[in-house]
């Protein structure tokens, strides 16, 4: 299973299971990229703690759900974005300004697009989530 294979399956996972008001859910495979993604939606409080299960395969990952998630998804190609260009890629893939966070990686880690903003970086886009 590739990478994009991997955050669709989490992303979708979230999405699905929060649409179904229950409070957390086991996403499979893990990934340590899946990991840094789950961090930044941690840190904008989408999600709430999370936990990586070993099984000695490829692991899983126990999220908490706080019902903050209306939508997310992959974001492929994934394209590449210069620090100037955010406001063009906000307007595609979130619903209104300042609502929802754009996620990518940048040479510095997985951050969001307001994190990369404030640290004048430019990345690759994964997802978004708002």
């Amino acid at each position: 299973m590739g990478a994009k294979d991997i955050l669709s399956n989490l992303f979708s996972t979230i999405y699905n299971n929060e649409m179904r008001n229950k409070k957390e859910c086991l996403v499979i495979p893990a990934s340590r990229l899946a990991r840094e993604v789950l961090r930044t939606m941690q840190r904008h409080k989408y999600i709430g703690e999370f936990e990586f299960i070993d099984d000695g395969l490829s692991g899983k990952l126990r999220i908490q759900l706080l019902g903050r998630v209306n939508k997310c998804g992959v974001i492929s190609p994934r394209f590449s974005v210069e620090r100037a260009e955010f406001t063009k890629w906000e307007r595609q893939y979130l619903p209104a300004v300042a609502v929802g966070i754009l996620i990518l990686t940048t040479p510095r880690g997985v951050m969001s697009h307001t994190e990369a903003q404030e640290n004048g970086l430019g990345g690759r886009l994964l997802g978004y989530i708002y």
